[in-house]
């Protein structure tokens, strides 16, 4: 078998990888068949280890289908692994257009379900893990702890065991809450259940058009998330009024670098998103915390309490909580890992990414070393690898398994020459790409044209991860 890491993969080195032959010992079980969770195991296919991905959904990568209307901000040169590419070309991949900026639908049709194929029943559907242990042992029991395989139980009671976990489930499933101190606002759950409350991305301009449309619609959240919303609404009607509402005293936040970014179409997306709160089409509203939520009818009631105790309140007919998502470790409650309390990432991990501290691009290179906790052999990869912190790209997280996947193979000098090459000024991910019309630039529909001439493609990678946290 092959197990260059490196270097071109032949056909019939390819048929080795992927099917076989039998491995002795467990496989490292891969949670969440996203673009991380799969480039994991392209890597681990690469080094001749046993593998399974369990993916929850009905289809590869679940969550980002449920954004697949979204074109992301990077073309596809920078969206594809590179263990993946070349188990791909061996099997005779038709590679896309190397400087198209893919929708999240084109991501799966064009990447991830051809290379899901590859592995076969490696890649096991409707798997969902709902929680994981050590064989005969929990999380107290300290001697002859790392002797034993991981106990992964699904959701239909099928018990499986590993003898590593790469956990690439994401954070998706685990949004960030309206209230503006971390807790659910008052209210806000019924509000939900009344379908008045949507979460980040929905498909303004496609299927969920009639839920917007002409009406008043309130977008809380400062991230790329807000933004990609705010300037899908603005596209509709000018009957449809929208309302923006941040903490922070200004949004120079989600504008961006503008004509400083250190990619142009990325400054020049958030410059559009500004000429639109400029001209008034979307109003902004600065210094809102969202206390309570009231229902009034066919509408809600959205109302800031501050520190001091002022009050402001938006009456809205829809309102889009796009205010991120946190990582959820409840499935790994029977191990021991070490948490940083304020993010969730590992403790080593939490300065690196710390988003007071950084942004996207002035994260510093990082793999197993910094993934690893005081129960071996488990791996939260990807954007949970991040918990709470928005600086996440894509590209970090092929890093990440490329290194995990190379420790589990015994090759440390591999695993711990860890390289990435970011830019550092401006947005650091977005998906506020409406349209793309030329193969050399940008184009977009936003309001009648607001980029009237292509612009240079961006070289930065978005968080297009499984867990869904595409957009910052």
């Amino acid at each position: 078998m092959s197990n260059s890491c490196c270097g071109t993969t032949t056909a019939l080195e390819l048929e080795q990888i992927v099917h076989g032959p039998d491995a002795e010992g467990l496989p490292v079980v891969v949670i969440g068949a996203g673009p991380v969770g799969l480039a994991a195991a392209a890597h681990l296919a690469e080094r001749g280890q046993p593998f399974l991905v369990l993916e929850a959904g009905a289809q590869v990568a679940a969550s980002v289908a449920r954004w697949g209307h979204v074109r992301v901000f990077s073309p596809w040169k920078y969206n594809i692994d590179a263990a993946a590419r070349r188990l791909l070309h061996a099997d005779g991949w038709n590679a896309p257009d190397d400087e198209w900026l893919p929708t999240g639908a084109e991501l799966i049709a064009d990447y991830l379900a051809p290379l899901a194929k590859l592995f076969g029943e490696r890649v096991r559907l409707g798997a969902k893990v709902t929680a994981i242990s050590r064989e005969g042992y929990d999380r107290v029991r300290t001697n002859g702890r790392d002797g034993v395989p991981f106990l992964i139980r699904l959701e239909d009671g099928e018990e499986l065991q590993a003898r590593a976990i790469i956990d690439a489930s994401g954070t998706y499933e685990s949004p960030n809450v309206l209230g503006a101190s971390g807790l659910p606002a008052h209210g806000e759950p019924e509000a939900a259940t009344a379908g008045l409350v949507d979460h980040a991305l929905p498909d303004v301009l496609g299927t969920a058009r009639d839920r917007y449309e002409g009406n008043h619609v309130l977008v809380v959240g400062a991230g790329h998330s807000a933004a990609t919303t705010l300037l899908a609404l603005a596209q509709l009607p000018e009957a449809t009024r929208i309302t923006w509402a941040i903490r922070a005293g200004g949004a120079s936040r989600t504008y961006g670098g503008g004509d400083a970014d250190a990619l142009p179409a990325r400054g020049a997306l958030g410059t559009h998103l500004r000429a639109h709160v400029d001209s008034g089409r979307i109003h902004l509203v600065t210094g809102f915390f969202t206390h309570t939520v009231r229902l009034s009818g066919a509408q809600v009631s959205v109302i800031s309490r501050d520190a001091a105790g002022h009050e402001q309140t938006i009456v809205a007919d829809r309102v889009v909580a796009a205010t991120g998502y946190r990582p959820d470790h409840t499935i790994a409650g029977e191990l021991r890992l070490d948490l940083d309390p304020i993010l969730g990432s590992t403790r080593t991990l939490a300065p690196l990414i710390d988003p007071n501290q950084h942004s996207c691009g002035t994260v510093p290179a990082h793999g197993v070393d910094e993934l690893t906790h005081p129960e071996p052999g488990y791996y939260a990869v990807g954007v949970k690898s991040y918990g709470r912190a928005p600086t996440f790209l894509m590209a970090t997280g092929y890093e990440q398994v490329r290194s995990v996947a190379a420790a589990l193979a015994g090759d440390w000098e591999a695993a711990r020459d860890v390289q990435l090459d970011l830019p550092e000024t401006g947005v650091c991910s977005s998906n506020l790409a409406e349209a793309q019309e030329q193969r050399v630039g940008l184009a977009t529909g936003i309001s009648g044209g607001l980029l009237g001439t292509p612009l240079p493609l961006a070289t930065a990678t978005v968080s297009a991860e499984s867990g869904g946290s595409c957009c910052g």
